[in-house]
């Protein structure tokens, strides 16, 4: 039997990539970085769902765009990346944006607008039609997404989620989403204590069965409950042009992999590759490999 879909919840937005030379950003009237500008559709939904979709799985995506122009822009990226728009609903008035300012080195500065989505729930009865035949809710931390949670638990769904940059086991806002995830992400840029102790914590606190913190160009810890934890260092498959989205595809392609076969540590480092080879892209919603590419890639960049 074919797998099931993947129920993705998660934002979509118009983003706004700038090449600058570095950091702190002297003041300057005019710049002319050729090549350096570009605006594409993104957002943490749209980035997982077209990961997913490459990697060759059906996706129910689950999201709120605008009214305005650019809820147009969106749909034709959706079409032409093979995800159903269905369960897209223009709610607001003004799709969100962001703007993403990168140097050579990889470091970026993050901008979001989110316009009023934080403030617009995500029809209930949408989210069952949706989810009617899937096993697997990738649930990302927007608003819309947390009503979302008990949903899944009480139809028995496997619910994954990253929570990104987190500093506080009791975060006012993220604390629904740990709570409620089988398989947890996040990064380890505000950490206040070492990624061991962090993932131990989490996992005392929630019960969570898988917890994979993100670290950088240090690779990943990947902690399954029960076992200690593991590092896994970065591979480099090509050189560094932006790391906006690199967390997005670690997330993306470990889901996959570990649907696939049941054992995270196998989907950790496939997915190091996977996240690796997308950082040779300026865009965060670009340079994802398909699988049979990513198998290719994985031969290549081996690690103990």
């Amino acid at each position: 039997m074919p797998p099931t879909p993947i129920l993705v919840s998660g934002l979509i937005n118009i983003e706004t990539t700038v090449r600058v030379d570095g950091f702190p950003i002297p003041y300057f009237p005019v710049r002319y970085p050729f090549f350096g500008v570009r605006s594409t559709v993104s957002g943490v939904g749209l980035n997982v769902s077209k990961a997913l979709t490459t990697l060759g799985n059906e996706v129910r995506f689950l999201s709120l765009i605008g009214t305005d122009g650019s809820g147009t822009l969106v749909r034709g990226e959706l079409a032409q990346i093979g995800v159903d728009d269905r369960y897209v609903l223009p709610q607001v008035a003004e799709t969100a944006q962001s703007a993403i300012l990168y140097d050579e080195t990889g470091r970026r500065q993050i901008n979001v607008d989110l316009k009023d989505i934080q403030e617009t729930a995500y029809p209930e009865a949408r989210f069952e039609q949706a989810a009617a035949d899937c096993e697997l809710a990738v649930l990302c931390n927007i608003n819309f997404s947390r009503p979302l949670l008990a949903l899944a638990r009480r139809r028995g769904m496997t619910i994954a989620s990253d929570v990104h940059t987190i500093a506080d086991l009791d975060d006012p806002y993220n604390s629904d989403f740990m709570r409620a995830a089988d398989i947890l992400f996040m990064s380890n840029e505000a950490l206040p204590v070492s990624p061991q102790e962090w993932a131990a914590a989490v996992q005392a606190r929630y019960g969570n069965q898988i917890v994979v913190i993100g670290l950088g160009a240090q690779g990943a810890l990947l902690a399954v409950k029960g076992e200690p934890p593991l590092h896994v260092p970065a591979v480099v498959t090509r050189p560094v042009v932006n790391t906006i989205g690199a967390g997005d595809a670690l997330f993306s392609s470990f889901l996959h992999e570990f649907r696939k076969s049941r054992n995270p540590y196998i989907a950790i480092r496939k997915s190091m590759v996977f996240a690796s080879f997308k950082v040779g892209e300026s865009g965060a919603a670009a340079g994802f490999l398909n699988e049979t590419e990513l198998d290719i890639w994985t031969q290549r960049t081996r690690t103990p």
